[in-house]
């Protein structure tokens, strides 16, 4: 869509002039209000008073500038309703293309312990109507309603001209939830709580489905969303927090196997898999799981891609575990395990896990998308002298699914498509390379062939270094270090084999 015409009317003038010479430069119609008037003929640009349209001057202290059905109409008359075209021609309303209006500073007049009659006069009202109608009308009127979408607007209109369906649906999206954000604001001053991330906390946990308890059995705690569209519970007592928590990190990580690689079982604790392993029988693959590190498995989750049978759910009796989650389970293997009351066995159903997580920090919540897209090894990067060989490739790619779900700083160790040696939530990288090893040889596993997963990449050779002491010789890592070359260099000079993935997996 050309924009032939654009009211604008902001507060925060960063970033304006750009736009304003963008618009120059396509010959677009300038209306203003107020300050900003001022701002853009200082500049030179022609640009017409919101008053010489609606014919009222601003009144009531600047309370009233824009709110006249010759602005609304100019911004909400459908192009492509013929009704609409006679009725502004009959009243003579000029129609606005481009909308780009602010939002007085509310929260930051209330932060800063201004009197009440101050704050009170920060609560903008044209500006958000203005706003509203705009994002409503953006098929035909295109929304920029804050300093951070500018950016976005001059980027697409300079290279294409005009602006795209797209584009105006994503602003308007972002000006919805802009307004809806400080309507939040508002209501929270006059509820007189300025920060009520308690009273909403006391909300939710009145509202969702109560659990047993939070983390510790002193904290209360609560879950919002459809179990039943992910998994169904077969037996055992109600989930916990935690029971959750691992459930969830649980099918994560067994999302990254496909089944028709064979039978992947992995064993979760605290969040963390402790063992994993790839293989052409569900009975081998539970074995080797299993020796990944025994003694971790007590009390833990136990995920498969797979049916578990009689003759699997024979074996997995002995350990004692809290959670199973299968992708089916034959009537005598459920008898079997449920004969344990409370241990829990869940059947996976086809993935509907949301795509964002979603935690509280500080007064607020951290919302981001998962950290989930199907992993290949197509894009990496074979960045030493040596390529890895077909085995060691199938051994990078089965590690580096496994670290990337594992809390940061995290090293997997992987041999013969089974986990050897994890070292997860460590404050130093060696750390977590030293733990991963120590645990692979306390288990008896030898590293000869092993290779080794990084969620970050190396500042320093050392990681290596002790990789390859130890009988490492292939390694994945993402890259990025401006000291990368230091880690190629050692890898060359020892034969060992690197590759970079160019992709970060930290998890906190």
């Amino acid at each position: 869509m050309k924009i032939k015409s654009a009211l604008i009317s902001v507060y925060y003038k960063t970033g304006l002039e750009a736009v304003l010479k963008l618009l120059h430069e396509h010959g677009v119609s300038l209306y203003a209000t107020g300050g900003t008037f001022d701002f853009i003929r200082n500049l030179g640009y022609e640009v017409t008073a919101v008053e010489d349209i609606t014919h009222y001057p601003s009144i009531l202290g600047g309370r009233v500038k824009t709110l006249h059905p010759k602005i609304f109409g100019g911004i909400l008359h459908r192009r492509n309703v013929s009704t609409d075209l006679e009725e502004i021609s009959t009243y003579d309303i000029p129609a606005v293309d481009l909308v780009m209006v602010d939002l007085y500073p509310f929260e930051e007049t209330v932060k800063s312990g201004a009197a009440e009659e101050a704050v009170i006069e920060k609560i903008d009202i044209g500006g958000v109507s203005l706003i509203r109608a705009a994002a409503k009308n953006f098929n035909d009127v295109t929304i920029v309603s804050s300093p951070s979408d500018r950016e976005l607007f001059i980027n697409h209109y300079a290279e294409n001209g005009e602006t795209s369906l797209q584009l105006r649906k994503t602003l308007a999206s972002n000006a919805f939830r802009l307004t809806s954000n400080y309507d939040h604001a508002i209501q929270q001053y006059f509820s007189g709580d300025r920060n009520n991330f308690t009273e909403e906390l006391n909300l939710h946990l009145s509202n969702g489905k109560k659990l047993r308890y939070g983390e510790n059995p002193h904290q209360q705690a609560t879950f919002f969303g459809e179990l039943s569209d992910i998994l169904i519970q077969l037996s055992g007592k109600e989930l916990s927090y935690n029971n959750l928590l691992d459930c969830d990190a649980a099918l994560n990580l067994i999302s990254e196997f496909d089944e028709k690689d064979g039978v992947t079982i992995g064993i979760i604790k605290h969040n963390n898999a402790c063992g994993l392993a790839t293989r052409s029988s569900s009975l081998q693959a539970w074995k080797d799981a299993l020796a990944g590190d025994p003694v971790s498995a007590f009390g833990g989750i136990i995920v498969c891609n797979t049916t578990v049978d009689i003759s699997l759910a024979t074996e997995m009796k002995n350990l004692f575990f809290e959670v199973l989650i299968a992708k089916g389970i034959h009537d005598d293997a459920l008898a079997l395990l449920s004969e344990k009351k409370n241990r829990i066995i869940l059947k996976l159903k086809p993935d509907a896990t949301s795509p964002f997580t979603i935690r509280t920090a500080l007064n607020g919540y951290l919302v981001q998308t998962k950290d989930c897209e199907a992993m290949t090894s197509a894009d990496w990067n074979h960045i030493t002298n040596r390529k890895p060989s077909a085995v060691e490739m199938k051994d990078l790619l089965f590690a580096n699914k496994i670290v990337r779900n594992l809390k940061s700083n995290a090293i997997v160790l992987a041999k013969n498509q089974q986990l050897i040696g994890t070292g997860a939530g460590e404050t130093s990288r060696i750390d977590a390379l030293q733990h991963a090893i120590a645990k692979a040889l306390h288990f008896g596993f030898n590293l000869k062939n092993a290779v080794m997963a990084s969620d970050a990449f190396f500042p320093f050779p050392d990681c290596v270094e002790i990789a390859f002491n130890s009988g490492i010789e292939a390694v994945v890592q993402p890259g990025g270090s401006i000291k990368d070359k230091d880690s190629v260099e050692f890898c060359n000079k020892n034969n060992m084999t690197m590759v970079l993935t160019g992709k970060r997996h930290f998890k906190h």
